[in-house]
């Protein structure tokens, strides 16, 4: 899927054609349209290629890299909504808190303390999803299911973090039925855990219409919009 010569109304055509996928899928399992955000994860492509989604009109987009988004949003549009969904290190913290609204990937106290502290003194807030390693794999990033409520409790001190809900990332598989188990187990978590935070952060390109069916409430989608990354 060439990318580099994209215009609006190919930008377009992949946001309706998502869009009516995970509005099929919310009918199937009876959730109402519009349950469900979607997230362009534009990380490693440059703002021409970014520009004809945002004429298309879609609004909310992820990125994974604080310096590559220092760079990359001062030379997009004001109002467009940014959530980080990468592993953010603490010394990162006072960059983030300038670029981004949400983080989905927090899974440190340290880093909480420090986002909350560089929130304060610029007088704002940040939306945050706390990651849980829900398949234990070593590789994954995120907290053990085990230690989620105490987290969660020591997490409720820092007022400016608001807890919108968990997310996790599930083995890779072509097969994208091999990451329900890992989405309903989210869901569980969240249900128990922190049903007053109801948002699920989980499913991107190759498995978020299993991620709609198990309850996400935000689908990172990266390459059905951009094509495949050119770097990492």
């Amino acid at each position: 899927m060439e990318t580099t010569h994209l215009d609006a109304a190919e930008a377009a055509r992949r946001l309706k054609l998502v869009a009516d996928g995970v509005g099929e899928a919310l009918d199937r399992c009876g959730r109402g349209r519009g349950e469900v955000r979607i997230l362009a994860v534009s990380k490693t492509h440059p703002p021409e290629m970014i520009l004809p989604f945002i004429s298309a009109g879609q609004t909310a987009f992820g990125e994974s890299y604080a310096q590559e988004a220092a760079l990359k949003i001062p030379l997009l549009p004001a109002g467009l909504e940014w959530h980080f969904i990468g592993h953010l290190q603490t010394n990162k913290a006072r960059k983030a808190v300038g670029l981004f609204q949400y983080l989905h990937s927090l899974e440190s106290l340290e880093l909480a303390a420090e986002l909350d502290k560089r929130l304060a003194a610029g007088g704002s807030s940040m939306g945050v999803y706390v990651q849980v390693n829900v398949s234990g794999e070593p590789s994954k990033e995120g907290l053990e299911p085990a230690a989620l409520p105490g987290f969660l409790d020591s997490l409720a001190k820092y007022d400016r973090l608001v807890l919108r809900g968990l997310m996790t990332i599930p083995p890779y598989d072509p097969d994208p039925e091999t990451s329900r188990p890992y989405f309903a187990k989210l869901r569980e978590l969240r249900d128990k855990y922190c049903p007053d935070a109801p948002g699920l952060s989980m499913g991107m390109t190759d498995d978020h219409l299993v991620a709609v069916a198990e309850g996400s409430t935000v689908v990172r989608v990266g390459t059905a919009f951009f094509g495949p990354r050119k770097y990492s």
